[in-house]
């Protein structure tokens, strides 16, 4: 289980100047339990290509997290705050995001049996695999769909509603970064809170981050005049707006225009 943080500005931003230094360090702090790596990607316009940097070790302890959170890095990116499922090592192999160059995703959930999942991939696809993360295979799923429909947003709905069939009790939440759009994808209505993970950590319900004991899986977004957000649970409410449910938002990198792929639909699973 994870955190994210997304964003497209109109100019190269920070991650910091997206949210402020505090509610930024609130979301940085959230690494006392989602503290088995972190990554960020960003689109950079020199090259023109999709870039990340990642680490195996908790945020809140890397040096290179704050100097890269502080840069303006490109006018679109995302972080994530890994938290790992249980099984799956905590290496650079496993650490989010998983990017090719121009494409990177970073996922907050847990899709299984794993196995089931990879046979959902093609051999070119499965030739691709690194780590032994269901995040991966579900990054690799997306790249599939996207080649095989000729068409970004008809490959991403359709990789989301193969996995909506195949896994309903799976949380999908994540952020997938292209040339074009950032999608926040928000599809968990079945998947179950890690409470008893949580409560190891905190004690009690109380103890735990804002929105992790009654809605872990919540997505948010703000819009402002240069730039629009997307967060998971864990910053106060105030200015955000509850991604639906169930529903993939699609934010273009040159306008902004946010387009809601509402419901997405579950395809038949095979």
């Amino acid at each position: 289980m994870c955190r994210l943080l997304g964003y497209v500005a109109e100019t190269p931003v920070s991650a910091v100047d997206g949210l402020g230094r505090t509610d930024f360090d609130t979301f940085t702090s959230l690494s006392a339990v989602h503290g088995d790596g972190w990554g960020m990607a960003w689109r950079d316009q020199a090259s023109h290509t999709t870039r990340a940097a990642t680490s195996p070790i908790s945020a809140a302890a890397d040096p290179t997290y704050t100097a890269l959170a502080d840069r303006a890095l490109g006018t679109a990116g995302l972080v994530h705050l890994r938290w790992a499922t249980d099984g799956l090592a905590v290496g650079a192999e496993n650490t989010h995001p998983f990017t090719d160059g121009d494409h990177a995703l970073a996922h907050n959930g847990s899709i299984s049996p794993i196995d089931e999942l990879e046979a959902l991939l093609g051999e070119d696809a499965r030739a691709q695999l690194v780590g032994d993360t269901d995040s991966e295979r579900y990054f690799r799923l997306v790249l599939q769909c996207i080649e095989e429909t000729a068409d970004e947003r008809a490959g991403v709905a359709r990789a989301v509603g193969m996995l909506r069939s195949h896994f309903p009790q799976s949380s999908l939440n994540a952020l997938f970064l292209t040339p074009a759009r950032l999608y926040a994808v928000h599809v968990n209505s079945r998947a179950a809170t890690p409470l008893d993970d949580l409560r190891q950590v905190f004690g009690s319900d109380d103890a735990m981050p804002r929105g992790h004991a009654t809605a872990y899986f919540d997505m948010a977004y703000k819009v402002s005049a240069t730039a629009v957000h997307v967060i998971s649970s864990g910053l106060p409410d105030e200015g955000w707006t509850p991604v639906p449910p169930d529903s993939v938002l699609a934010i273009d990198l040159t306008t902004r225009v946010i387009d809601v792929l509402d419901p997405v639909p579950a395809e038949p699973a095979q």
